[in-house]
């Protein structure tokens, strides 16, 4: 998620709340559940417990880069929306 988060930046996040445009947020990889991503919301499909949303990295053009164009619409169920990020050293 470079430029946006670095390698030891913190996330506070909660769980749930409807997925809004622009918003980062934390769920599992659906391709490797014990690993997880943070991505930024694309556009949002649905409402409720069927909403589902386009995960886009800030840098797509990156090597190794993972997001929807790869695995598809992530469920907005289980995700996190992140409310705080805390900078690490630099």
């Amino acid at each position: 998620m470079r430029p946006t988060l670095h390698p030891g930046d913190g996330l506070l996040s909660v769980r749930g709340g409807r997925p809004r445009q622009g918003q980062l947020r934390v769920f599992p990889d659906p391709r490797l559940p014990s690993r997880w991503l943070v991505k930024r919301v694309g556009e949002v499909r649905g409402s409720g417990r069927g909403a589902a949303f386009e995960a886009c990295s800030d840098n797509p053009g990156a090597p190794g880069v993972v997001d929807s164009r790869r695995f598809g619409w992530v469920p907005a169920a289980g995700s996190y929306r992140v409310v705080w990020t805390v900078r690490g050293r630099r």
